[in-house]
């Protein structure tokens, strides 16, 4: 697989992927402050469909997605509001012509963040 950052999510509670989830990828900068590299929804099929997973924008150094897990299950379930919110992944990019797969298991109350292949 070429170069960059690819992010899948599936709701293993239901089965189903985490289709419309807002996901943001930010370079966290050695200064301080963050910069936007990539922000979307996940399609039907529960990936982020960007430029970013070609590489475009990806460089070395420590990254994060935001995960907006809440507004996700606010949006497709009835009360009782959400339990988890904002789930953030940080992770270190040291080689930028590598790809970097990021899936995220979750239910209304859990999540398991990995690299995967």
């Amino acid at each position: 697989m070429a170069a960059g950052i690819s992010v899948h999510a599936v709701d293993v509670a239901s089965g189903r992927p985490g289709e419309g989830m807002k996901v943001e990828i930010h370079r966290l900068l050695p200064e301080g402050g963050r910069q936007a590299v990539a922000e979307g929804l996940l399609g039907a099929d529960g990936a982020l469909h960007h430029p970013v997973t070609t590489g475009v924008g990806v460089t070395v150094g420590v990254h994060e997605v935001l995960f907006h897990i809440g507004d996700f299950f606010a949006a497709t379930q009835s009360p009782p509001p959400p339990f988890l919110e904002l789930v953030p992944f940080r992770f270190r990019v040291f080689d930028a012509s590598l790809h970097y797969h990021l899936p995220i298991k979750f239910t209304p109350w859990g999540f398991s963040l990995y690299r995967g292949a």
